[in-house]
């Protein structure tokens, strides 16, 4: 008897210097961390609302598991990097958006034909979860403290 594969679908996310894989198959709701839970791997409540936020915003929460690698950056730019890994994975596993054509009279097209795929998609990028937030720290200046921060004049 051949065993069935199981079927990977794939996201990238990142977020200040942290780079996170995403591994999206259909299952029970089980998210792994480098190699450890969800709830092990982040302690504060916003890491993990941010990591989960695609899943409920789709409802997905109980219909796929995730495999999750994630390098660099702190706890913080993790769960951010995760979070947009996330929701890349969400709109390849379900499909690509399709090419909205505009209406005749240039009105928005009726949402009644929009398709699940189209749906999920237009839901995750009205919630911000595909939006790669591109701040990062600024550099250090030289003749200065900091970035900006410079040392104390003094007149006389």
């Amino acid at each position: 008897m051949a065993e069935k594969k199981k079927e990977y679908h794939w996201g990238t996310g990142r977020r200040k210097t942290s780079v996170a894989r995403v591994r999206l198959s259909a299952g029970s709701g089980q998210i792994v961390i480098n190699g450890r839970s969800l709830e092990q791997y982040f302690t504060e409540e916003k890491d993990k609302a941010a990591v989960v936020g695609p899943l409920h915003v789709t409802d997905m929460t109980k219909r796929v598991d995730a495999l999750i690698n994630v390098k660099g950056g702190g706890i913080t730019g993790q769960a951010g990097a995760i979070c947009q890994g996330m929701a890349r994975a969400i709109v390849e596993m379900f499909g690509e958006a399709p090419a909205a054509a505009p209406a005749a009279d240039g009105a928005a097209a009726p949402a009644e034909g929009e398709t699940e795929a189209g749906g999920l998609h237009k839901r995750l990028r009205d919630s911000g979860f595909l939006t790669r937030d591109g701040r990062m720290k600024e550099r250090k200046k030289y003749g200065r403290k900091g970035a900006r921060r410079s040392f104390q004049f003094s007149k006389r």
